[in-house]
């Protein structure tokens, strides 16, 4: 059998071609071994088991395919949180760490903060401002079955169990309730756009990525509903296109909210809108 150094070097020639294939074949290695990075490069030598071989061919096959690696290991890290992720929802990706960010700015009060993410996913933007701020009572919603377990698990295996994951669409749960802080990483992409046809966003659900009205018609109901949400004085923020700054701007004030901003994500482009509910 193959050592580790050789089942590497195998990995990148077959991955050849792709955005990173030295760190796809590092990555799923390390899944298969069950081990980290250190490991890799203390015992470059050690030889795989047959059985070890065998996985991580099937798993380079994969990724070959253009299967993403997150959804081949069936997990992905963000804010620092090991996430397990699955086909019944997007990928969480660094640059929404940018909504995480500004919407840790906006918390005043972290002992009577009430926070809501919809359309959670992972639960990635819940869990993580549930991570940051103890004190605040974090909830979340998603219109899928699937995806709503998925995150009540990353909540329990992170000990965030406190965050309220509820079943529904959008707002639909939280009839009632009012909200210091709601945000939102929801689909955004045209239907039409060419995009959709590349890369790993093929084997994501198009329900998680794609709306109406050229991409704006889930951040135009959000916009439209959460007045109702917010108690006076709250934010509003949201991750869009990053052609759509504009759009989403003119949503935000249409609806009554002011101090509406936007916030580069970390390759310089314009990634989350946010605005405030006068008090």
């Amino acid at each position: 059998m193959p050592s580790i150094i050789e089942a590497q070097q195998w990995a990148k020639q077959q991955l050849a071609g792709g955005e990173s294939p030295k760190v796809d074949a590092k990555v799923i290695l390390q899944h298969v071994l069950q081990c980290n990075q250190t490991y890799l490069l203390t015992w470059p030598e050690r030889a795989l088991s047959a059985e070890q071989w065998q996985l991580y061919q099937t798993l380079v096959t994969k990724r070959v395919a253009g299967e993403p690696v997150a959804y081949i290991i069936g997990e992905r890290e963000f804010w620092s949180l090991s996430l397990k992720v699955s086909p019944a929802t997007l990928i969480p990706r660094p640059d929404t760490e940018v909504l995480v960010e500004q919407a840790l700015k906006k918390v005043l009060n972290h002992a009577d903060t009430h926070i809501v993410d919809l359309g959670t996913g992972t639960g990635a933007i819940a869990l993580a401002l549930a991570s940051e701020l103890p004190k605040a009572e974090v909830f979340a919603s998603d219109l899928h079955e699937d995806a709503v377990n998925l995150a009540k698990y990353n909540a329990s295996e992170l000990g965030l169990s406190r965050v309220q994951v509820k079943q529904g669409s959008w707002f639909s749960p939280f009839a009632g309730q009012k909200f210091d802080l709601v945000v939102s990483n929801p689909p955004y992409i045209d239907p039409a756009d060419p995009h959709l046809s590349q890369g790993d966003v093929r084997f994501e659900p198009s329900s998680a990525l794609t709306a109406e009205q050229h991409g704006l018609a889930d951040i135009d109901h959000i916009a439209s509903h959460a007045p109702s949400y917010l108690k006076a004085g709250g934010w509003l923020l949201l991750e869009h296109g990053f052609d759509q700054k504009e759009a989403v701007q003119q949503l935000l004030t249409a609806k009554g909210f002011v101090e509406v901003f936007t916030e580069q994500d970390y390759g310089g482009m314009d990634r989350v809108t946010g605005g405030r509910i006068k008090e």
